[in-house]
Formats: structure tokens, C-alpha cells, sequence
């Protein structure tokens, strides 16, 4: 899997990270994800950097996602730290899950909503199916990283919206049926479960370095916020004493 760091400094939604906007970027920062949601983007643009640059900016309060999966290369463009609370569903999964956009081909056309015309099948497929396999080597990392179980740990835009907890779109599994890709999200959890299952085990211990321990919270929390500018995923850790 190759992972290209492209965090989207600019996005209003970074900001609200870095400032703890409110309780919900602390408890996402602190607990860290319960879940993961694939989405897909729902237009014929193959390049995951023309979304980092659009979504890059100061104005961009449309949305942010924690990657987005290039059709092309299959690059894992990551563009929030896993540990920073997304933009990306429009309901209350925000809170729990981390978001990742699938890249869609450019050799389909939108003619309205999620309609479209297949310009080249067998070039769309094999960018779908180049984003697919990086998704499930993505989902299966965060799996281990997050101590997840796939089997019940992933949903879809489309799966989510129907439990109430997103908006109402039908990506990615739209995309998939659109161009007949035989994938479905009951395929794709089993096959990162076998993509997780077959991940080496880590080597070694974990080392965490601390950089400062304070007795006022205020000042923790400011100095908190000078780190993170260099370091994203540091987090502030309460000790009893």
C-alpha cells in the first residue's frame, strides 16, 4: 500500500481539530475511531489530488475525509491524521468512524444523481478495481491499528445513511453495481478480514514518547495545540496521582 500524507491543513475542518472545537473532536482525539465508512467521491474524476487541492482551503466547509484512494495509481491520499474527527458523512457516524473516499474513473459519465454511462468498461473496471484493493489494505491497517473487527466495524455511505446515521447517499455500492464489478460491502468486510488475518504480526514493543506534563489543564491544552501543529496525532492523556 502506498501512502502519500497530504493533510488538509486549510479545511475549516482540520482547524476545528487542532482548536478541540468541542466535546466531539476531544472524545474522537481521545478514544479514537469505533469504525470505518467507505464512501465514494460520485463523480468521473480518477485523481485524488484534485481533491486535496479543492478541499485545501479556508472557505472549503463542504466536507474532509481521512483519504481519498487515487483510481490511477491506487495511492491512499491521507488527508486528515486518523485520529482527528471527519467531515465526510453528514450525520452522526462523524463522530465515530473514520471516512475514506474511493476515486471514481474517468472513462464513466454522470447524467444526474448517481446515473451514469460507461464510456469504457473494461478501463473503469480496472480503476475500480485497483481502488478496491487499496481499500482493503487500507481498512485492514486501520483494523489492526484500532483493534477493529471488520465484520461488523465497516459500513458504507449507503448502509450508514439507512441506519440513520449519515446522510442519504448510495456510494460507494452504486458505483460497483453501475459498472457490474462483482463487490458488495459483504464482500469487502469479509475480504479485508482475510487481508487482516494475513498481516505479519508487529514487530517488537510500542514506544510512546511524552513531551510534557502539566498540573493546570489550561496550560496542558495550550501547549497540547503547539504540538500538534508538528505533530498531529498527539493527544492529551489525564493521570491520576
Amino acid at each position: 500500500m502506498e501512502l502519500i500524507e497530504r493533510f488538509l491543513t486549510n479545511n475549516p475542518c482540520y482547524q476545528a481539530n487542532l482548536a478541540r472545537a468541542d466535546s466531539r473532536y476531544v472524545r474522537f482525539q481521545t478514544e479514537g475511531p469505533k469504525g470505518l465508512m467507505l464512501h465514494s467521491v460520485g463523480c468521473a474524476q480518477p485523481k485524488a489530488e484534485v481533491f486535496c487541492r479543492r478541499w485545501d482551503r479556508a472557505d472549503y466547509d463542504n466536507g474532509c475525509v481521512h483519504a481519498l484512494i487515487d483510481a490511477e495509481t491506487g495511492a491512499v491520499w491521507q488527508t486528515l491524521p486518523w485520529s482527528f474527527r471527519g467531515w465526510h458523512c453528514g450525520g452522526k457516524a462523524n463522530d465515530t468512524h473514520l471516512g475514506v473516499e474511493l476515486c471514481e474513473s474517468a472513462a464513466i459519465r454522470y447524467e444526474g444523481g448517481a446515473r451514469f454511462t460507461v464510456l469504457d468498461r473494461q478501463s473503469a473496471l480496472a480503476d475500480c478495481a485497483r481502488t478496491y484493493q487499496a481499500a482493503v489494505e487500507l481498512f485492514a491497517f486501520l483494523c489492526r491499528r484500532y483493534g477493529l473487527d471488520p465484520r461488523t466495524s465497516i459500513c458504507s455511505h449507503k448502509e450508514a445513511g439507512r441506519a440513520g446515521l449519515a446522510s442519504g447517499h448510495v456510494d460507494p455500492e452504486h458505483y460497483w453495481s453501475g459498472l457490474g464489478a462483482p463487490y458488495t460491502m459483504d464482500g469487502f468486510r469479509a475480504d479485508v478480514a482475510k487481508a487482516l488475518a494475513a498481516l505479519p504480526p508487529a514487530d517488537g514493543p510500542l514506544y510512546r514518547i511524552q513531551v510534557g506534563a502539566f498540573r493546570n489543564r489550561a496550560y496542558a491544552e495550550d501547549f497540547l495545540r503547539q504540538v500538534q501543529t508538528h505533530f498531529p496525532e498527539a493527544f492529551l492523556k489525564t493521570e491520576a496521582m
